[in-house]
């Protein structure tokens, strides 16, 4: 066999020997193609209690095997929840360091440290007609019912923050001994209320309480940016919103025990409210005058050459 041929064979079979060689090594020195997720982590550190928002997460990829048991896969799934345990910043974001998925479970995690939650029932009359919605800032109104001087309404709270809105339904039973036709117009029928949790502190809350059992509350809605306070609080009585109220009490009582002879200048002034007119002062009677002298009576009396006078009254 030709020379020339024998080396390019001999060349050909060397070169195919390393290249064989160098896939098998470099087969068996190259890392293995392990399997990624995607799970959601923190952008920031959220400490216990903060509300998560859409920017407070982000979506990282981690290896399976080095993936929380319990992490999350979507946003979603994380904003609107409360932290109940401190999340640092790009560490994943697990169910359990989460309030749970209803706004009850995670209700207290929301509360600053120092405020309490109250609740207050409210109708669509007393609660701006619905419009009270969870992170509504609203003022409370006090009013106390009795007569027409003693019902007055007074604002108890400034400026607090709504932290929830509830709704409770009351289904009205049937009565006993009620035939089904008497009762076919109300069986099912409901009363719905709603309650309103107010974020206040204590000595609020012990205001709200006591207001809430002596009279009738209301909320008032308020611009969530006008934060400001009155200084002095004033209430609301009948005699500022019908000025000519006691007028006419005063009037009605004073009808009830005078003849009602409006041309008698007393009479008029009694029923106006008017001080009654003076009456002209009495003349002056002049003293009396003396009595006149009694007559007396004199008799002379003659005793021999005496001579004496008697006078008799």
């Amino acid at each position: 066999m030709d020379r020339q041929k024998i080396l390019t064979i001999f060349g050909v079979a060397w070169l195919s020997a390393a290249l064989l060689t160098w896939f098998l090594w470099s087969s068996t020195k190259a890392p293995k193609q392990e399997k990624t997720v995607k799970i959601v982590a923190a952008s920031r550190d959220m400490p216990i209690g903060y509300r998560v928002g859409k920017d407070d997460v982000k979506m990282v990829t981690v290896l399976e095997r080095e993936a929380p048991r319990t992490a999350l896969t979507n946003p979603a799934q994380a904003i609107g929840r409360a932290v109940v345990y401190p999340v640092n910043s790009n560490e994943p974001v697990t169910a359990s360091r989460l309030t749970g998925t209803t706004t009850a479970e995670g209700i207290s995690a929301v509360i600053e440290p120092g405020k309490r939650a109250v609740s207050v029932p409210f109708t669509d009359q007393t609660g701006a007609s619905g419009l009270i919605m969870p992170k509504s800032r609203v003022d409370v109104l006090f009013t106390r019912p009795g007569n027409t001087f003693e019902a007055m309404t007074v604002t108890v709270l400034e400026d607090v923050e709504v932290l929830s809105v509830g709704r409770v339904t009351q289904v009205d039973q049937q009565a006993p001994g009620t035939s089904t036709k008497a009762s076919a117009t109300t069986v099912g029928s409901s009363t719905t209320s709603r309650t309103a949790t107010l974020v206040l502190t204590p000595e609020q809350a012990q205001k709200l309480e006591l207001a809430k059992n002596q009279g009738k509350l209301s909320l008032a809605l308020r611009n969530p940016t006008d934060r400001s306070t009155q200084t002095e609080l004033k209430a609301s009585t009948m005699e500022q919103i019908d000025p000519l109220l006691l007028v006419r009490s005063s009037s009605s009582r004073v009808r009830g025990r005078l003849p009602g002879n409006i041309g008698n200048r007393a009479d008029w002034a009694a029923l106006i409210g008017d001080e009654a007119p003076k009456p002209p002062p009495k003349p002056v009677e002049p003293p009396p005058k003396p009595e006149p002298p009694k007559p007396r009576a004199i008799v002379d009396v003659f005793r021999g050459e005496k001579h004496v006078q008697e006078i008799f009254q």
